[in-house]
């Protein structure tokens, strides 16, 4: 069990660099475009998707990070009414169902990236749309590792590598 949390310590830790990344490629090429469009009066075709694509890897590889650091939204008004094993129940009855929404979201990303594997995007000839939808199934997946692993060992939010971000 330890080797496995400490994979999902690197997957953590990747993810979050990866978000944080993209959130930076983001905020910076938006700039850009505005600049290119309103001051210098001439619009570039590139910053729009770029941006779209640095917004999709961080939603899908960041949600992960904030699963795992119990950082996403929850809504405990019933649950902190139960009882102590009552929560269990119900902590390993919403497991069951991320697990299931991981499966069905990995399922349908990955055949919409399949569908769409070919098709260049227009104003990124280089990109195509299922490489740009690529972050959604690979989200998934890490979702997925992360809920397994709270079934196997429990909460990690309060782990020292979990809080490196001072979110608790």
């Amino acid at each position: 069990m330890a080797a496995y949390t400490r994979l999902m310590d690197g997957l953590y830790l990747l993810c979050m660099l990866v978000a944080a990344v993209a959130l930076m490629i983001m905020v910076t090429v938006i700039p850009i475009g505005i600049f290119a469009r309103y001051v210098m009066n001439g619009a570039l075709s590139w910053p729009e998707p770029v941006a779209i694509i640095c917004m999709i890897i961080f939603t899908f590889i960041g949600a992960p990070v904030g699963l795992r650091a119990g950082t996403h939204i929850c809504v405990s008004m019933v649950t902190d009414r139960l009882s102590p094993g009552r929560q269990r129940l119900m902590l390993g009855f919403c497991d069951l169902l991320m697990i299931i929404t991981c499966l069905v979201i990995f399922q349908a990303s990955y055949s919409l990236c399949e569908a769409m594997w070919v098709q260049s995007l227009a104003s990124l000839p280089a990109v195509t749309y299922g490489e740009m939808y690529l972050p959604i199934p690979i989200g998934a997946i890490f979702t997925l590792l992360f809920v397994v692993e709270r079934l196997l060992t429990g909460d990690q939010s309060q782990r020292p590598i979990v809080t490196l971000g001072g979110t608790h």
